[in-house]
């Protein structure tokens, strides 16, 4: 193995780096092994590697992917290494030489074929799992575990992934499933990654672009002077910078040599608009030569596409982007445009890509440079900033690999994300993988139908959620002994010589609330000087303004005799503080501002002091505990204490609930499939039969929906628009409602909600998750296509024509299985399929 792994490494286009080495040796060894290591390091060889030694065993080998673009894309490229012949693609909807030594297919194609037979997988000897990382999608990353855990025990895997925190962990769960299981980890970047910023700044008549590094290599921050004037004036009362638009961004970076780029904008409405207005702008990034070029692909790779569809997708404003150098790409076009636009920026043709963050996921384009020009994104509801870890993989295409020297991550100036946030972001880190795992109906079915109870169970402890739970039930044991400790330290500081605290806090507590009603707490204002006697917080302070209460209870921003600004809460304003003077605050209110904090800081150091005689006793309640210099203190220390109980209660709820979870849902799965008539003791009935074989989000539904007849004596068209609900789900979270065109469809689809309520009540009685509600909002879409119109004639107001075939090849998957579970549905189910796959649906050039 040693001998074939060299000559690998001979006709490889570039010296392998150590990782690669590394896990190479572990391969020929026999191991299987985890990858982890940056976008754009160079995984992707060890997988090549481990695939050529497999062939040279004479064994065969999958290749999976999560998604069928990066399935298409691999399969192309081991096509030209291998020869068409011994290769083959299935990505469900697509076979293509499936007896070949080497199968590239999705990662649900193969786990089906695990459950269905998995003596098809005798002859296999490796599979890889590129972008592992993707078990933690809530929808599909329980399949990633599943073939884990199922595929048969000789198989070696090679599991790649982006750079995760908890790499450790995942390589020790592997091992303990697919046996021995070396970690190659590393953070090396083949080419460099310069982190930069770019900002607008206005001084006077003239226009300056800063552009300036502000991390260094090893992900931290570099002391820079302009960045440094910049966070002041940040901070100041003028703000004399701004985001550069995109036409300056572009210029810029064509001007320093800095293209070609990929310039992330997390909108598909936002990436085609800067396509666009680059081009009427003028920006032409390209030579005549090269745009004949650019031309002659274009037309060659959409030569399949109607006239009719090509106009609806402004095909003419397309190509006029693609000559000039300029496109967008994004999940909202179709296959074609994403396909040419891809291999033109790999030609080094297309010059400028603007995409969405989906771009990040596998696609092999790699640029000199990177733009961000957000660092937060919105999630449906509001904008939250990138994670951990998302500028490294975002920034991972930043680079090419014998072509630069360096890559270049640009960041632009947001005003709503500050410096330090950028910094902060873009300083080395990862993601931790959290297993998404859970046993699904279909899974169950499956489980009964290939094992005995007691293998099942095994099995689901056997996942990496069920790992996972080990060990948070040893780290909240190690949490629960650290907050005991500091419970005994805290207790000791709440008890006082002069009675119960306890009893006191009582009655403090009872007397109270009509104090904390009326009381200083809830009566302060800006300018209010305000003397905290006792407890944590005992001193003056000059209150700002007052916040937005949480809890029922005032908060205040503060500022201490010490300078320093903080925010105090009613909790804090013990029953002794009172209010001790008023200042006349500088204007502006700025509480950030040095010279207003200064001068504040004077005006409160003036106020003459308290009386050092004031006892706060006489506003307390009768307690020999009251007379205690120390009675705030201990109250405090009590408060603290009871937290801490509060926290340990729930460590301990928590480790408990730690101890079980997957096999109680999977039983009370059984009884929910049992009372159904899917399962009779521990095996399957007809009905589990079928059930096993659909592989959907909504798998029960759509079974108990053909079980009721609900999908029976259907023309094409209206099967293909019940078959949508199943399928189909909304970007936003309603759907509007649907006016069902004939009586008939209008009666089943109120079935369909009847029987979804139906089962989310048996879900609720056992505890289960619930199943989501079925989605029409695409099924008068697919009744439409499916008898016979055009794109252009579809009832898809708001619908993006990648969306509208993304659903459409999601349906069809759902009809193809149809047609393969239900004998009696079968020809109806087909005659379907072969209306919904055509045309645009069809075109989707290999997969």
């Amino acid at each position: 193995m040693r001998d074939l792994l060299e000559q690998f490494w001979h006709d490889a286009p570039f010296p392998p780096d150590p990782f690669q080495v590394e896990a190479g040796e572990a391969i020929a060894d026999g191991a299987s092994v985890v990858v982890t290591a940056p976008t754009g390091s160079g995984k992707t060889l060890v997988a090549e590697a481990a695939v050529y030694l497999a062939l040279g065993r004479g064994r065969r080998a999958f290749y999976t992917a999560p998604i069928k673009a990066l399935s298409n894309q691999k399969f192309a490229d081991f096509a030209a290494i291998y020869g068409p012949g011994r290769v083959g693609l299935l990505t469900g909807d697509n076979v293509i030489n499936p007896g070949a030594p080497l199968i590239v297919a999705t990662l649900e194609v193969l786990r089906n074929m695990i459950y269905a037979d998995p003596g098809q997988l005798d002859d296999v000897g490796l599979v890889v799992l590129d972008e592992v990382h993707y078990l933690q999608d809530r929808v599909r990353g329980a399949a990633w575990e599943e073939v884990i855990i199922h595929c048969p025990a000789h198989i070696r895997f090679v599991c790649l992934s982006a750079t995760i925190s908890n790499d450790g962990e995942f390589a020790d769960w592997v091992e303990e499933r697919r046996g021995r299981t070396d970690l190659v980890s590393t953070d090396h970047r083949p080419v460099p990654l310069e982190s930069m910023y770019m900002v607008k700044e206005r001084s006077g008549a003239q226009t300056l672009h800063l552009l300036t590094t502000f991390v260094t290599r090893d992900g931290r921050r570099r002391p820079n002077p302009r960045i440094d004037r910049l966070l002041s004036m940040e901070r100041g009362r003028r703000r004399r910078y701004k985001t550069p638009n995109r036409i300056e961004t572009v210029e810029r970076l064509a001007r320093e040599g800095l293209l070609p780029a990929i310039y992330f904008i997390f909108s598909r409405a936002g990436c085609d608009a800067a396509a666009t207005r680059l081009v009427d702008a003028g920006v032409r990034l390209t030579t005549p030569e090269q745009r004949r070029v650019i031309r002659g692909l274009a037309e060659e790779r959409t030569a399949h596409l109607a006239d009719d569809d090509l106009a609806v997708l402004d095909y003419e404003r397309w190509l006029t982007g693609l000559e000039a150098g300029v496109a967008s790409h994004h999940a909202g076009q179709v296959p074609a445009y994403k396909e040419v636009v891809e291999e033109l920026f790999g030609m080094g043709l297309v010059r400028v890509v603007f995409a969405t963050e989906t771009l990040a996921l596998g696609i092999n384009m790699p640029a000199r440079s990177v733009v961000l020009e957000n660092l937060s994104k919105f999630n449906g509801e509001s904008h939250e900033l990138l994670r951990p870890g998302d500028y490294t993989q975002l920034t991972g295409r930043a680079g090419r690999r014998g072509i630069d020297t360096e890559g270049f991550g640009i960041v632009l100036h947001s005003p709503f994300v500050n410096f330090d946030q950028v910094t902060e972001i873009a300083s080395m880190g990862a993601h931790e993988l959290r297993s998404s795992f859970g046993p699904t109906y279909n899974m169950t079915a499956n489980l009964v139908a290939n094992y005995q109870e007691h293998e099942a169970a095994g099995l689901l402890e056997a996942s990496f959620a069920a790992f996972q739970r080990d060990e948070r039930r040893t780290e909240a044991g190690d949490r629960i002994e650290a907050l005991e400790e500091q419970l005994r330290r805290v207790e000791e500081q709440a008890r006082c010589d002069h009675g119960d605290v306890e009893q006191y806090l009582a009655l403090v507590e009872a007397t109270g609330p009509s104090r904390r009603q009326d009381g200083v707490r809830s009566l302060l204002g800006a300018g209010d000087v305000l003397d905290v006697v006792g407890g944590a917080r005992d001193g003056r302070y000059a209150v700002l303004k007052r916040l937005s209460s949480k809890s029922g209870g005032a908060r205040y921003l503060v500022l201490s005799t010490s300078g320093k600004v903080s925010t105090i809460g009613h909790k804090q304003i013990t029953d002794a503080s009172h209010k001790t003077g008023a200042l006349d605050l500088p204007a502006p209110m700025r509480p950030r501002d040095r010279r207003f904090i200064e001068e504040t800081l004077r005006l409160l150091r003036k106020v003459p002091p308290r009386p050092s005689g004031r006892s706060p006793s006489k506003h307390l309640p009768q307690h020999p505990v009251a007379a205690c210099r120390d009675a705030e203190h201990h109250l405090s220390a009590l408060h603290k204490a009871n937290r801490l109980r509060r926290r340990i209660a729930q460590h301990r709820a928590a480790q408990r609930s730690a101890g079980h979870g997957l096999v109680e849902e999977f039983a009370a799965i059984r009884e929910l499939l049992g009372e159904l008539g899917y399962l009779d003791g521990w095996s399957l009935t007809a009905r589990g039969q079928r059930l096993r074989r659909i592989y959907n989000e909504m798998d029960l539904l759509m079974t108990e929906g053909v079980e009721r007849g609900l999908l029976y004596g259907l023309d094409p068209p209206d099967l293909a628009a019940l078959v949508s609900v199943f399928v189909y789900e909304a970007r936003m979270d309603k759907s509007p409602g649907v006016l069902w065109p004939t009586s008939e469809l209008s009666a089943r689809w109120a079935a369909i909600e009847e029987l979804w309520a139906e089962i989310a009540a048996l879900e609720q009685r056992h505890r289960l998750p619930p199943t989501r509600r079925p989605d029409p909002g695409f099924a008068l879409i697919a009744r439409a296509w499916a008898a016979g119109d055009m794109f252009a004639e579809l009832p898809a107001k708001g619908m993006a024509p990648g969306d509208f075939v993304r659903n459409s090849r999601q349906l069809a998957d759902a009809l193809r299985q149809l047609r393969d579970a239900v004998d009696e549905l079968s020809e109806d189910a087909a005659t379907t399929l072969a209306v919904v796959d055509r045309g645009l649906v069809a075109a989707q050039g290999i997969g």
